[in-house]
Formats: structure tokens, C-alpha cells, sequence
């Protein structure tokens, strides 16, 4: 992520009212949730999906990707991880190449990483650590009785 969502203070105040995700031009964006496209067309030069996210309440929420080249029509459904896109080549509001990702509900931004499972969010970037008192992979053997899995045995201890 290149920069987080920042919630405007009013309605026209300042603030960043989506998150801007690293991406090159050229890559595919994928739907984050299952739902409906709304909107598949440019907007002030810019190539833009909105979809309205299914089941979402009253008014319901949509999500936006820009700048897009749409792979999707008007009123077609969508399944999360569909790709709906390809992003564009710059410029960008970004430095270096990046997908826009908006969330609203009815006039209010939302952070669209509120869509993710909070699990997801609290990982930290993977670094491999060293590890010490570990025997090596062929050195350790599994007998079946403590091999991991359901059992109605418990495991002698």
C-alpha cells in the first residue's frame, strides 16, 4: 500500500478517500467482493468500475478501482477475485504506478480495507528469522499416532 484512506473532514474538505495500492500498468484488478457493476467507463480522463457490493444494506455500498480499462459491462455481476480490470498507463496521482481503491456508502467514504478479513490486516511483512534448536527435516519421524488430524485416540503424552 502506498498510502491509506484519510477521512475527509466534510464534504468537499481535504483527505485521500480511497487506499492507493502498488500495481504496474498493465496488471489485472480483481473485484474484492461479489456484486454488480454500477458504472464502467471514464471519468475525467480516467478509466473507472464502480460496483455495488451484494447484500450490503440500504443505501448500499460501492466499491471503485481507477484507472482502469474496463473488462466488465454495465449491470453485469461480478464474484470477488474476478478480474474486472486492467490497469492503466499514467499519469497517476501516485509517483509511481498505482490502483485507486474506493469504498463508499451512499455520499460517505468508507476505508475500503474495512472489506478485509481483520486477520489480514494485523500480518506484518513476511522475514524469514533464524531458528535454533530445530532438528532438520529428515532427522524428525511422525509415527502414526502423532500424526495431526482428527482422532477419537488421545496421544500418549
Amino acid at each position: 500500500m502506498l498510502r491509506g484512506w484519510e477521512p475527509p473532514t466534510g464534504p468537499y474538505g481535504p483527505g485521500h478517500r480511497g487506499v492507493d495500492l502498488t500495481a504496474e500498468p498493465g496488471a489485472r484488478v480483481l473485484a474484492a467482493t461479489d456484486g454488480r457493476v454500477l458504472f464502467a467507463g471514464r471519468v475525467a480522463g480516467r478509466g473507472v468500475v464502480a460496483i455495488e457490493v451484494a447484500g450490503s444494506g440500504s443505501p448500499p455500498l460501492r466499491t471503485t478501482y481507477e484507472p482502469v480499462r474496463a473488462l466488465v459491462e454495465e449491470g453485469a455481476s461480478t464474484r470477488a477475485g474476478q478480474p474486472v480490470g486492467v490497469l492503466e498507463e499514467g499519469p497517476f496521482h501516485c509517483a509511481e504506478g498505482c490502483l485507486h481503491w474506493g469504498l463508499r456508502r451512499g455520499d460517505a467514504y468508507l476505508d475500503p480495507l474495512s472489506l478485509l478479513p481483520p486477520s489480514l490486516l494485523r500480518r506484518g511483512p513476511s522475514r524469514l528469522l533464524p531458528v535454533f534448536g530445530v532438528p532438520e527435516a529428515d532427522a524428525v519421524r511422525v509415527s502414526r499416532s502423532h500424526r495431526a488430524g482428527p482422532s477419537r485416540r488421545r496421544c500418549p503424552r
